[in-house]
């Protein structure tokens, strides 16, 4: 297990860590927080940028210290910020640099460390470990820890231990591979000496930019502290997100799906952005629980199916193009449509050619579109399906590529089916023995999942999982209707939603019904989005790009837009696009060619996690780029 309920909304109950005069844990709200971009040794700059963030809504200002010299001008940044009247508590970044550690320790209010570089190495090494050898290296890294407990005991300093899948040490590699275990384990070991100590005043974290590996670790790190007494505030993030949409799908996906399970006491949402920016998009994420637990009951779950630390596909019938070994399809809504015209499909992914009489269709064409009882009479896409309400469809029953929608108790009575494909409106409350025998022996049947509930991700995930208990196979395709948002709250309310089940294997499509929200292109495109996230649908190029601070050695929101420029039609490609080495090369081992910042002025390329060129001038650095891509056959002309 890793939380208190698969179907009863509750906060998973950790103690209280004060960092200054903010808790967090416990009874606290979740808390938002932020890191600067500025270089540290700016102190004005950084005060300046950190206000912007806090009058934005941010609770604690997260700053770098790569080295002594910054961890001493922390005094500075806090002497002023006080000054100026603001009294927010402020973390220091340390990556490579105990001494760092140590002097941050005795001036903020808490301090990060990652257990993958901190008193660890890393250089890509596949080294055999005895057992005795393995245990030399953690006395070792015990010895380079214990001083920073000390310190941070003595000045009442929290402690985050931040685990990064793109920087585990060789060691933990060795043992655990590029896992999630090895990340939980890498943390607990750093947990283990602060534990004999006695000093408690730390929150864990998990991040990866490959959002089940987020999922998977933070569950398996609750998993084990639940299995050794231990309840430490987390904080959620999704590390190297990207920017814009994409950015924002991605992190609800990771964080929400925890949120959704009462995981999570601290948020970071991390945008290629200004910092402030990030700042609404975590707050309209957390306060979605604000009043959750109030949520309708749903019938417990017991001895889940599921498998929570490893990606499962649920197991489905092939109805057409939907189930099986499929991707996910994408169902877009017409209902409400005043009218349907050829112009209508544009925003959809098809594209008519008047003077070649044919529809262009593009990666992120859906692949079906429910128009309720309004009747296409034109021709459609070779590739599209119509889904019509029953009675409408037996008057289109003759036409290829129709298909009828029905309630339960359609389905259930004595009528007429299509031969090829019958999508049934189904939620928990009607799930009942007769409907499920009758779609185990019915090789035409999908369903169309829906929820009322105000805790809906559950209460699908609970009928999702009376499906397997029954043997079930029928496919699913995952429904949610939502009403009077922004974009970006759909964007990020869907990604929630939907993108949970995803990350666990259930579910074979997706169909968003959103009224007064924004238009049909954008609708489409955070569908294709979320499965791209959850990496069931590739449809585009994913950019792992970090959100830049202190550390980062060029202007990465400029260098990501010229990347995009001339990538954006590599689909399935992913690149990472990296400020400086602390994470970098290390994501790129999820990464197909990496671009990261190694001096000023200076890039390295990675093809994945292997260097290829180092030092390249910043401004030969894209075309450099492209000419590797290029050379390992990945290149294509974009049309």
């Amino acid at each position: 297990m890793y939380c208190n309920s698969l179907t009863e909304y509750q906060r998973f109950n950790t103690r209280e860590v004060m960092v200054g005069t903010i808790g967090i844990g416990g009874n606290n709200p979740i808390r938002v927080q932020s890191m600067t971009t500025t270089d540290t040794m700016d102190t004005i700059a950084t005060v300046e940028q950190s206000i912007r963030m806090i009058d934005a809504g941010c609770e604690i200002v997260r700053i770098t210290a790569p080295s002594k010299k910054e961890a001493e001008n922390l005094a500075n940044i806090k002497a002023e910020m006080i000054k100026r009247g603001y009294n927010t508590p402020l973390v220091a970044d340390i990556h490579f640099t105990p001494n760092a550690a140590e002097i941050a320790a005795t001036i903020v209010e808490k301090v990060r460390v990652n257990p993958g570089n901190y008193a660890d190495k890393k250089k890509f090494e596949e080294i055999e470990y005895t057992d005795a050898s393995y245990q030399a290296e953690l006395e070792r890294i015990r010895e380079r820890f214990i001083p920073l407990v000390k310190i941070c005991k003595e000045h009442g300093t929290a402690l985050r231990i931040g685990t990064n899948h793109g920087s585990l040490s060789d060691r933990i590699m060795s043992r655990y591979g590029d896992s999630p275990l090895g990340m939980v384990e890498s943390a607990m070991e750093f947990l283990r000496i602060c534990r004999e100590f006695d000093y408690h005043n730390i929150v864990l974290s998990m991040k990866a930019s490959n959002t089940l590996v987020v999922v998977q670790a933070y569950r398996l790190l609750v998993n084990h502290m639940m299995a050794e007494g231990m309840n430490y505030p987390l904080h959620l993030g999704v590390t190297e997100a990207g920017e814009a949409e994409d950015g924002r799908i991605k992190s609800a996906v990771g964080i929400g799906t925890l949120l959704e399970d009462g995981l999570g006491d601290t948020v970071r949402v991390s945008l290629t952005e200004e910092p402030e920016f990030e700042i609404p998009v975590a707050q309209e994420l957390i306060k979605r629980y604000e009043n959750r637990s109030e949520h309708d009951a749903i019938p417990a779950i017991t001895n889940c199916p599921v498998t929570p630390f490893e990606y499962q596909k649920r197991a489905s019938n092939k109805v057409l193009n939907i189930g099986g070994k499929n991707v996910p399809v994408v169902v877009h809504d017409f209902c409400a449509k005043e009218k349907i015209s050829p112009a209508s499909f544009f925003a959809l992914g098809y594209n008519y050619s008047v003077p070649l009489d044919k529809w262009n269709i593009t990666d992120m064409a859906c692949d079906y579109i429910f128009t309720g009882n309004k009747v296409i009479d034109f021709e459609i896409p070779g590739t599209l399906g119509l889904i019509y309400n029953y009675k409408t469809w037996l008057t289109q029953k003759n036409k290829d590529r129709v298909y009828p929608f029905l309630s339960v108790k359609e389905y259930l009575s004595d009528v007429e089916l299509s031969d090829k494909m019958n999508m049934v409106y189904v939620t928990l409350p009607e799930l009942n023995e007769a409907l499920v025998s009758k779609l185990k022996g019915d090789v035409t049947a999908t369903i169309m999942i829906d929820t009322y509930n105000n805790h809906g991700m559950a209460e699908q995930r609970k009928l999702l999982v009376e499906l397997i208990k029954n043997g079930c196979k029928t496919p699913v395709i995952i429904g949610r209707a939502y009403g009077n948002l922004t974009e970006e709250q759909l964007q990020l309310h869907a990604s929630t939603d939907i993108g949970a089940l995803l990350v666990d294997g259930l579910g074979d499509g997706i169909f968003i019904a959103a009224e007064n929200c924004g238009s049909d292109q954008m609708i489409n495109e955070t569908a294709f989005g979320i499965l791209q996230a959850t990496r069931t649908r590739i449809s585009k190029t994913e950019y792992i790009s970090c959100p830049s601070c202190g550390r980062t050695l060029f202007d990465l929101q400029e260098t990501t837009a010229k990347i995009r420029a001339v990538t954006s039609h590599l689909k399935g490609l992913k690149i990472g696009i990296m400020g400086c080495i602390v994470n970098g090369p290390g994501e790129m081992a999820d990464a197909d060619y990496g671009y990261v910042g190694t001096g000023l002025g200076k890039i390295t390329l990675y093809k994945e996690k292997e260097v290829v060129q180092r030092n390249i001038p910043e401004a030969e650095a894209v075309d450099a780029l492209i000419g590797l891509i290029t050379e390992h056959g990945d290149w294509i002309d974009a049309d």
